[in-house]
């Protein structure tokens, strides 16, 4: 798990779900000079608004190639973003919420490492935070650790040696101000990015979900005017 090496000039597989943590990431490997190659999946998610914020992020940035790949989780279902159950509007609560969406970030990831090993790239880049977060498994450090060992022993490169791999996440140990914070001073349009799960009719961010909150909570305790449309 590695967030300091230089990314100038190497190929970064990032990805890119069009919220506001995944856009910072693009934000900090573009700036940094790397060619990124740009990842979201689609996976018949409730807040489909956010491809179309991905599509735009990617755009802005002018990445090497930008992936929407259809992968369709809610033929599983098991969440509030994949299944008709309410999303909860009553604010961040203990425990692993049922926003959470079964085995995600594995998922994710491994489809991004498998596009890695493609284009050559040794550098994956995922927006995880494990400290203002909604409490999911797959953000937490430990999690992040084993998927870079399982990487450099489950591909053709990582056991030929022609590659070690490198899961980047540059956001892990930041509270949501600092995340803000952060994209502030690498020049991220914010207001381009998409947060909320259950959005209204009208395109609005709800404002009550626990993405919602920790979206406010954020620019408020940044100190940074936020730019998004809420209900």
């Amino acid at each position: 798990m590695q967030t300091s090496e230089s990314l100038a000039g190497k190929p970064v597989v990032v990805l890119l779900s069009g919220g506001l943590d995944s856009a910072t990431c693009l934000a900090l490997a573009s700036n940094a000079g790397a060619r990124v190659h740009a990842l979201t999946i689609d996976y018949n998610q409730r807040h489909r608004i956010e491809l179309q914020a991905a599509k735009t992020l990617a755009d802005r940035y002018a990445v090497q190639r930008h992936i929407i790949l259809p992968l369709d989780l809610r033929s599983f279902g098991g969440s509030a973003l994949t299944a008709d159950i309410d999303v909860p509007k009553q604010g961040v609560q203990p425990g692993i919420p049922i926003t959470y969406v079964p085995a995600r970030n594995t998922i994710f990831l491994s489809v991004a490492l498998g596009w890695a090993e493609a284009v050559g790239a040794a550098d994956l880049m995922i927006g995880v935070n494990a400290l203002d977060y909604s409490g999911y498994p797959d953000c937490r450090p430990e999690f992040v650790a084993a998927f870079e060992a399982m990487a450099n022993l489950a591909t053709k490169a990582g056991v030929e040696g022609s590659a070690r791999y490198a899961v980047h996440t540059p956001l892990l140990a930041l509270s949501k101000a600092g995340i803000v914070q952060l994209a502030a001073r690498e020049g991220l349009d914010m207001g381009l990015t998409w947060s909320c799960y259950d959005p209204t009719p009208d395109g609005l961010h709800c404002g009550r979900c626990d993405s919602c909150r920790l979206r406010q909570k954020g620019f408020a305790e940044a100190g940074i005017a936020d730019p998004t449309g809420y209900a």
